[in-house]
Parts: C-alpha cells; structure tokens; sequence
C-alpha cells in the first residue's frame, strides 16, 4: 500500500468520452452524470429512457463532484455534435487521439468487447488512465493483451452497472440469513456477448470469486448458461434477445431462505459505477481486484466456446491469461 498513490492529483479531472455504438446510450448518460445537461437538447436523445430518469433526479445530486468531461470522439462525427449539446461538454474532436494531452483520463464508452483493444492501445500507449465498459474483452487473445497491460502497470477498469446495483447491494454484504446458497437465477435480454456480462456481474459480487466452468444449452438468440461455484452453488444466467422485461431479475436459493430483487435505477447503478472510477483516479485504489475482472471475462469467453461447442462444460482453467 506504501507504494499506491493518486492518478491524478489535481482538484477537477478532465475526462475524454471516446467512442459510440449501436444500441448504447452512455456518452448522453454517462457525460451528464458529470456535467450536468441542458433538457431541450436531451430531449432528442435517440435513447428516451435517458431524458426520463435523468427528469427524475434532483438537481443537487446529479453530477459527480470533482471531474468533468471536457472531450468528446464518436464513431459518427454527427452524434459527438448532439452528445456535447446536451451534455455540455466544450470540446468536439476529430479523432481519438487528439484528447491525449487534452484530458487526464478516458472513458470508452461502448460495449462490444472485441473492439477494446484497439479502441484502448492509444491511450494505454500515452500513460492515460483508462475505464473501458463493459464487458472489457470477448474473446482469449484479447483478455491476454489487457492482462499484459495492467501488469506492466497501465491504470485499466471495467465494469457492468449492474456490480452497482441498488436493489443487490445488501446480498453483496451479507446472504447470512438464507444459510449457504445452493442455487441462484439472473436474467438479462439481448445477447451473451453485450449482456451476458450484466447478468453475470449482478451476481458476483454476492456469490464471489470461484466460478469453474460455464455450460452453455442455448443458441445465439437464447443463452442458456449454467455456472458452478468452488462453494458447490449452481448459477443460471439467462441471456434472450427480446427478453425485455426480464433486465436483472435475481433469485437466489439458500439452506435456509431465499432472496429475490430485481434492478430498476440505472441512474444509481450508473453514478456509483462513474463515481467508482473516480475514486479510483483520486485514489490509486482499486475498488476490486483486477482479478476479478478477469474472471468475469473468463466466464463470458467460456460461454461463447461452450455455445459454440454444442454445449461442451469449459472449465474456466482452459482459458489462458498469457
């Protein structure tokens, strides 16, 4: 710990939003969440849950002290015009890597994890502390590159929103009262490969690290998922395209109880997920192990192998970190 200090130490962060992708809203949320926003603009976001549950929060606690994000990229130069009107971030930039020595840090935004190795190389090169979304890496070779990377010492972090959960934060600190978990379900739409990792990341924290191998019955559209846990506990994850009303919807089974929640405030969930990172940039301290991250990307990547497999068990331990 004697060694551990700030990434940036400096009384407000400057953050690049770089990167936007089908189907994915954050730069709008994300953004606003730190600047703030102005709501004749927001209200054209193409995602219109965004403009709702951002209505709903109170002024005073919207943004996140101690930061804001001065530079946008997106894949389409039209869409970085519209997210910095409506989140009012001052800067618009041609490509990625005219933020690099603009900014103290980048945010990349997007959720297809076979993108994020070439979306993070530049700045991983430039020594910027990096939050990447999630899930951080789909594929082997991949989760072999960011290993290498945070080992030689480059400041990466991933997560789902759903880590931050509301509803399951009180299962993550304590499941004493059902006794030893036997079972647990959680259920997610659209694909493994985007929201397997939603689902998956809801429950780690409460079930914790040891997952073995992951089983996958279903098919692209539907994905069937059966993890094992060192404790002995059986995890189903459930992962169906259209399957919309069925987002982080948790039950867990123990010896002597049972517990089920469901999430519902994204804007909590994405708050402390920002706020987490900032600590982390204020800090040095991770919030959770890198490890963790890693595992998490093990069982993505064993669903996938197993689905295209014809179902075959893939131990976690076949997928190599280097």
């Amino acid at each position: 710990m004697d060694n551990i200090k700030p990434l940036v130490n400096k009384p407000e962060i400057n953050l690049a939003m770089v990167g936007m992708v089908d189907g994915n809203g954050h730069p709008y949320s994300w953004s606003a969440i730190f600047n703030g926003y102005n709501p004749e603009e927001m209200a054209k976001c193409p995602y219109p849950v965004i403009p709702q549950y951002l209505g709903r929060q109170p002024k005073e606690t919207l943004q996140i002290p101690g930061a804001k994000v001065t530079h946008i990229w997106t894949d389409d130069p039209e869409d970085a015009v519209k997210v910095a009107k409506a989140s009012l971030i001052p800067n618009v930039v041609k490509k990625p890597e005219d933020v690099i020595g603009e900014v103290d840090a980048v945010i990349i935004p997007t959720d297809k994890g076979y993108e994020h190795v070439e979306r993070c190389r530049p700045f991983v090169e430039a020594g910027l502390p990096i939050f990447v979304d999630k899930p951080m890496v789909d594929n082997e070779e991949d989760l072999k590159v960011f290993t290498k990377w945070v080992k030689d010492g480059a400041p990466i972090m991933s997560s789902s929103s759903m880590r931050y959960t509301k509803e399951f934060m009180p299962y993550g600190i304590s499941t004493w009262d059902i006794g030893e978990i036997r079972y647990a379900s959680i259920t997610t739409p659209k694909t493994w490969e985007r929201y397997g990792i939603h689902a998956v990341e809801g429950i780690y924290p409460i079930i914790g690290p040891g997952f073995l191998s992951a089983r996958n019955i279903g098919d692209k559209e539907r994905n069937i998922v059966h993890l094992k846990h060192k404790t002995g506990a059986d995890v189903m994850v459930i992962a169906i395209n259209d399957m919309y009303g069925a987002f982080g919807v948790l039950q867990i089974y123990g010896t002597a109880g049972r517990i089920g929640a469901a999430s519902s405030d994204t804007f909590y969930a994405f708050k402390t997920q920002m706020e987490a990172f900032i600590q982390y940039l204020q800090t040095g301290i991770r919030p959770y192990p890198f490890s963790e991250t890693q595992e998490l990307m093990k069982i993505i990547i064993a669903g996938i192998r197993s689905r295209e497999e014809g179902g075959r068990e893939v131990k976690l331990d076949e997928i190599l970190l280097e």
